[in-house]
């Protein structure tokens, strides 16, 4: 059950810097302060019951592409095969790992109803243009879970590039997967593949 729920969890924490407002510079505690932001606001639209899901949709995937970082997520989940890829490959993967990504988001999203007060958030390390925002996700019946967010400063803005729960990294999840595909098989068994899971995501019905 605890596997279940972390499984969950790993999407529906996501959410936590998607809705952040725009901040030129970075100073010490914009990390944190977006990243508590955005969990509020996400949680507001997943529980928003007036809203269509279409609508509801429609604002996490806008959200989705103007937060997270998914260019230097998917740079980082592809490793040392990034530089293997001509141009064009780098811009179908990345394409498509932010349709994949998004897609299986909300599909998961829509089950999450627990409110901001589950979440708290003991403290952020900033270094340089790089930062963690550590935050503790409140638990029915075992131990709170650990949370990081690593954000980069670029152009102006905090981007997410990976969570990691419990000590485990999704990049580092995707980069073994993608590493053991492109080792067995080639870069277009990868496109196959995620475009198989992309479609199967696509099949499940919105539900309102």
């Amino acid at each position: 059950m605890q596997n279940w729920y972390r499984h969950r969890l790993m999407w529906v924490l996501v959410s936590g810097l998607l809705l952040a407002g725009h901040i030129t510079r970075a100073t010490a505690g914009e990390p944190l302060d977006k990243v508590h932001q955005t969990v509020d606001n996400v949680l507001t639209i997943v529980n928003n019951k007036a809203l269509q899901p279409q609508e509801r949709h429609k604002q996490i995937r806008q959200a989705v592409l103007q937060r997270f970082g998914f260019e230097e997520m998917a740079q980082r989940s592809m490793g040392q095969h990034w530089r293997t890829l001509t141009p064009q490959q780098r811009q179908e993967f990345v394409e498509l790992f932010t349709d994949l990504l998004e897609r299986s988001y909300v599909s998961r999203i829509e089950g999450y109803k627990a409110g901001p007060q589950g979440i708290s958030y003991p403290k952020e390390d900033i270094t340089g243009d790089h930062a963690i925002v550590h935050t503790e996700i409140k638990s029915e019946r075992d131990l709170p879970i650990m949370v990081d967010y690593h954000l980069l400063h670029k152009d102006g803005d905090w981007k997410a590039y990976d969570i990691v729960i419990e000590g485990v990294s999704l990049v580092n999840n995707y980069r073994t997967q993608f590493n053991t595909i492109m080792l067995k098989d080639s870069y277009a068994g990868l496109v196959k593949q995620m475009r198989t899971k992309l479609a199967q995501e696509q099949a499940v019905p919105d539900k309102g």
